[in-house]
């Protein structure tokens, strides 16, 4: 049997057995190097750098994770671009090194007033925003493949939960290998005995809203 050589092909053609490479689209790579030029202006003059390179540790794990989902999921934009601005607002976080960002001085520069003092709560958004942004993504993924809206619903939050919990667990991993001032100063508790607890429960209620709001979402685009 005579196999057919890349000279008999039409021009143009490729090979039967030949498989193109999954290049990322275009806009999902202006989206990925706006996300890389934010990450590099947010170290110029680092106040913290070794704790803020401790927290970008996890944003190149983060990045890698979303290559990875593309090249085998191939998210639409929308959902790329979701977790790329959650991963911007943990890049902010880690700047200040999540307990000292000023957000306050923002709020009064835009709309002339202070907000309420005390604890800086700009690590809450953060949290909130992992399920807001990130559960949408999961349902979305999940319901393209056949799963109902229940289904996918409950998969997202329990992923955003289960993945939350690992992390707080990963905060004291960390903590209990560093002095008492470093490690308060990278978990970020500000003196907050249920620091993880908050945290975890803001994640579940940005994910429940985040995945409420996608499923209603797919489910009007579809009538």
């Amino acid at each position: 049997m005579n196999t057919p050589s890349l000279e008999r092909l039409p021009a143009g053609q490729a090979a039967p057995d030949a498989v193109a490479p999954r290049r990322l689209p275009r806009g999902h790579l202006v989206a990925l190097l706006v996300f890389a030029a934010l990450v590099a202006a947010s170290w110029w003059r680092p106040l913290w750098p070794a704790e803020q390179a401790l927290h970008h540790s996890l944003t190149v794990l983060a990045v890698a994770g979303l290559l990875w989902a593309q090249w085998r999921l191939r998210l639409p934009l929308s959902s790329f671009v979701l977790v790329l601005v959650f991963l911007t607002l943990h890049t902010v976080a880690a700047r200040w090194i999540y307990s000292y960002v000023p957000y306050e001085q923002w709020w009064q520069a835009l709309a002339g007033t202070v907000p309420s003092g005390g604890r800086n709560h700009f690590d809450r958004l953060v949290h909130f925003g992992y399920g807001l942004l990130l559960a949408p993504v999961l349902v979305r993924a999940w319901r393209e493949r056949g799963a109902g809206r229940g289904k996918a619903w409950l998969q997202a939050v329990q992923v955003i939960v289960s993945t939350g919990a690992l992390y707080e667990l990963f905060e004291w991993g960390v903590a209990l290998t560093l002095a008492p001032d470093a490690a308060e100063a990278y978990n970020g508790q500000q003196g907050d005995g249920w620091d993880a607890q908050r945290d975890m429960a803001l994640a579940l209620a940005g994910a429940a809203l985040g995945a409420t709001v996608a499923v209603c979402r797919r489910s009007a685009t579809r009538r």
